[in-house]
């Protein structure tokens, strides 16, 4: 496919109470690229990522994979772009990890049978198959994520987006994501305060003030710009 992933332009949304969370949003992201999306608390990132895959609908053009972000396309678009949620226990309501896993090919119309070789294949991926019988609530904070994290890559997606992605996750398993992160072919947004994990994984950010992108750049210019040098709690990184 040739153009960009995802081409978001002029997006704008106004939750009911009135309040304008996103005012003209123009993003776009390549084949290859991770980019980090920065940023306060309400200024608009994580609804944005909830339009790239329909969940919210506001005014403006949002396009997938040349897919526009419409009632009509929207199976094959949630195939293409995956969204891993900052609490990953939203995401896993199995009785098994495998369970869990599969349950995305068998929505989208594989056998049984492909859809456990699927989720197999997917918790290989994340180094999880060990736990392919355990109950999701057994696993630690850093299992959980990966288990969500295979659940998404079961369904073979273009892309990724993850919120907060450390979130819950202790100094080891911070940089155990950072590098499963950069061996996963996909495109990937990060909605991320962890600016060591940013620099870690990003090759470019966006930073959202008041519902808007006010400009792009590398996570250190973005950093130095905006004196936007958080660390996760608990956080030691050394690269």
């Amino acid at each position: 496919m040739m153009g960009p992933l995802v081409l978001v332009h002029d997006l704008k949304y106004k939750y009911e109470d009135g309040t304008v969370a996103l005012n003209g949003v123009d993003f776009r992201l390549e084949k290859g690229e991770t980019v980090a999306l920065l940023g306060a608390n309400g200024s608009g990132k994580t609804t944005f990522a909830l339009h790239l895959n329909g969940l919210l609908s506001g005014e403006g053009t949002v396009e997938v994979c040349g897919l526009p972000v419409n009632a009509k396309n929207m199976v094959e678009v949630r195939r293409k772009i995956g969204l891993v949620f900052q609490d990953s226990e939203s995401q896993l309501f199995m009785p098994t990890v495998l369970e869990d896993v599969a349950f995305g090919p068998l929505n989208h119309g594989l056998s049984p049978h492909q859809a456990v070789e699927r989720a197999m294949a997917a918790l290989e991926q994340v180094a999880m198959s060990a736990a392919a019988g355990k109950a999701p609530y057994h696993l630690s904070a850093g299992e959980k994520k990966r288990v969500a994290i295979a659940g998404i890559l079961a369904v073979d997606p273009d892309i990724l987006v993850l919120d907060e992605p450390t979130t819950f996750l202790d100094p080891p398993g911070q940089r155990a994501l950072a590098q499963l992160l950069s061996t996963l072919p996909q495109a990937k947004i990060l909605i991320t305060h962890d600016m060591p994990f940013a620099r870690a994984t990003c090759c470019r950010a966006a930073f959202f003030s008041r519902g808007v992108v006010v400009e792009e750049g590398s996570v250190e210019q973005m950093a130095r710009r905006y004196e936007w040098d958080f660390v996760a709690p608990g956080a030691t990184w050394a690269g």
